[in-house]
């Protein structure tokens, strides 16, 4: 990934700061093409940048050739995953979103000739417009099995969906899989059960069987000592097991001000408990754990160890730490995760509301939702920012939540 300090940079970690001045700068059409087609996200699960793109290659005046010829070169067939495409695809549904219909072709060809010829129908189908989705009723019927089917007609009420249903008998079996078979009858009182003891729960939770994890749950419920002490058993040598996982989510329901000096001793060992002790810390700490947190962030971010980094950023901003701000700032500029800088934003306005008004006034032009979410609350009314809250509340691709916020503050 190139340096934050040039617009290629930024563009690639999705930073509003390059959103805002890109038009003003040379060779920004060809940085926008080469994020796009060279997906340059840090985790592609969790990271939004389509609509980031769709919006700069309208503002650019981008034309969608270079998206179809990527998809369409031969290197498309060596892709076994999709997520050489997968980019590619969402940036031109969300250009459709935006009304540059043309990217409708594309997503129409690629779903009839590509190799990943579904990921470019589930597309279209989420578009909820028929007019873009005519004849491709007997494509899906003919290709897709029932898991494919199923996954097209799920969540709401869709026309594209209901139009289908109407020709295709295939497409109206998955729509009647999809109802509920009818109102189910509320169950009669239950026999009551003599409750365990908390040493049962414990043996229960140790044999590793299926009641373990009612059981480990049961004494997350309870706020049960003895599950700091199953954590000590557990998560140094099965962490990233089933019962790791288990014994992970119920310590974030159990955590509280009784779990914090187990917390600080897991922390400070960095032993097999010490994540975890480092995630109730962020979430329970008091500021006596300040300095804890701040050298786990500051090692961070000297790694580069963004995901490493959330947890941290989560409990100064909740103990409103002021000297963490260099250290947010940095993360902020520095992070290729850019599904960090909701945690940076809140943080940021929590420790230092001026020097956050300049991030929240950057955030209503990120990538990420989270942080647009916060920057159409926060950021001070000026000329520049009236005008941005009022192309966001009439941008039909935009999250409704924000519509909503964004003419909120217009009023």
């Amino acid at each position: 990934m190139e340096a934050s300090s040039t617009l290629h940079g930024q563009l690639q970690r999705g930073l509003g700061r390059a959103a805002r001045r890109a038009a003003d700068r040379r060779g920004a059409g060809e940085y926008v093409y080469d994020c796009v087609l060279r997906d340059p996200r840090w985790d592609r699960q969790c990271e939004d940048r389509a609509l980031y793109y769709a919006r700069l290659m309208v503002d650019l005046e981008l034309p969608t050739g270079p998206l179809a010829e990527f998809l369409f070169d031969p290197d498309d067939l060596t892709d076994p995953d999709g997520w050489r495409s997968a980019l590619p695809l969402a940036v031109l549904a969300d250009l459709v979103r935006l009304s540059r219909r043309e990217a409708a072709e594309v997503l129409r060809g690629y779903t009839e000739e590509g190799t990943h010829w579904f990921d470019a129908l589930d597309e279209l189908v989420a578009l909820r417009d028929p007019a873009l989705t005519i004849g491709l009723d007997r494509l899906a019927a003919a290709r897709c099995d029932e898991a494919e089917l199923d996954h097209l007609v799920a969540g709401p009420h869709n026309p594209v969906i209901e139009s289908w249903a109407d020709r295709q008998p295939r497409v109206a079996a998955a729509l009647e899989r999809r109802r509920p078979a009818g109102r189910l009858r509320r169950p009669g009182p239950a026999a009551e059960r003599p409750a365990r003891t908390e040493d049962e729960l414990l043996e229960l939770a140790r044999r590793g069987d299926e009641g373990a994890v009612s059981a480990i749950f049961e004494l997350g419920r309870r706020r049960s000592p003895g599950l700091l002490d199953l954590a000590e058993e557990v998560l140094p040598q099965r962490a990233d097991s089933r019962w790791g996982g288990v014994v992970r989510r119920a310590l974030r329901e159990f955590g509280g001000p009784e779990t914090l000096p187990r917390a600080r001793e897991w922390a400070a060992s960095q032993g097999g408990c010490a994540d975890m002790g480092l995630r109730i810390l962020a979430r329970h700490g008091t500021r006596q754990d300040i300095p804890l947190l701040m050298r786990t962030l500051d090692d961070a971010v000297a790694r580069r160890a963004w995901g490493e980094s959330a947890g941290p950023i989560e409990g100064l901003g909740r103990l409103r730490a002021g000297e963490a701000v260099p250290l947010l700032k940095t993360a902020w500029t520095e992070s290729t995760y850019a599904y960090l800088r909701p945690r940076v934003l809140t943080a940021l306005t929590r420790t230092a509301p001026h020097t956050a008004e300049s991030f929240t006034v950057e955030g209503l032009w990120d990538c990420e939702e989270g942080v647009r979410e916060i920057a159409v609350q926060l950021a001070p009314l000026t000329q520049e920012t009236r005008t941005r809250l009022q192309r966001l509340h009439h941008d039909a691709a935009e999250e409704p939540g924000i519509r909503a916020t964004a003419a909120a503050r217009m009023i």
